[in-house]
């Protein structure tokens, strides 16, 4: 099984949704974030499916860029 994350950082949070499944985490770094995903997965999924099946975790990180200053006479 592969489960989506949408992560984004916004406020000084990194923060994750999955796509498909009703989960939300969040850290204050990214690798707290990671950290925070797979706790989540095993909570969310203990007692889910085959003994042996195997979960991929797939991050996607969408960031806004901010317009860059022109200027004038260019």
């Amino acid at each position: 099984m592969i489960v989506t994350f949408e992560t984004g950082y916004e406020d000084g949070y990194w923060s994750a949704r999955t796509i498909g499944f009703s989960i939300f985490t969040d850290g204050e770094s990214f690798g707290e974030l990671l950290k925070n995903i797979k706790e989540t997965m095993i909570l969310y999924f203990e007692g889910e499916g085959e003994p042996d099946e195997q979960i991929t975790i797939r991050t996607r990180t969408t960031s806004q860029v901010h317009p860059v200053a022109t200027s004038s006479g260019c």
